[in-house]
């Protein structure tokens, strides 16, 4: 008899480890949150050095992503980084670079406060970009409605 009961608590024991299991990956199965639709991002750039490292990140962001259609990112400048995004002073490649990513859907905010300071208008930036009053209340704007912040 008594051979019996542990035969019996084996196999009950065995059963219910089972189906322990089982629950586990229906729960990890059921845990895990659906992948958002479009990811939202805004970079900050306020380093006239940093420039072409941010173009690069945003570059490598909608390529990794698998396009700007996978992915909503701004774009917020101010301080000595706006030089580079003069007319009068833009690079070709930063020029360029500008205009594919404002095909592509990248919303350019400029600091107001950075365009006072350099007594710039928006007909002195290259096109596609807006007026942010202040540069760094666009960004937390954004961070309010769900956008990742990065400073590269």
């Amino acid at each position: 008899m008594h051979r019996r009961n542990m035969l019996t608590g084996v196999l009950a024991g065995a059963g219910g480890l089972l189906a322990a299991a089982a629950s586990a990956v229906r729960a990890n199965a059921q845990v895990k949150p659906a992948a958002p639709d479009k990811s939202k991002v805004v970079y900050h750039l306020a380093d006239l050095d940093k420039v072409n490292f941010v173009l690069g990140n945003i570059r490598n962001h909608f390529d990794g992503v698998g396009g700007p259609d996978k992915v909503t990112i701004a774009l917020v400048v101010h301080g000595p980084a706006l030089k580079a995004f003069q007319i009068s002073s833009a690079s070709q490649d930063v020029a360029y670079r500008v205009g594919e990513f404002r095909e592509s859907g990248l919303e350019l905010n400029a600091c107001g406060n950075t365009m006072a300071a350099q007594k710039l208008t928006l007909n002195d930036l290259l096109p596609g970009f807006i007026k942010a009053e202040q540069g760094v209340v666009r960004i937390a704007e954004l961070q309010s409605m769900g956008y990742v912040y990065l400073r590269p």
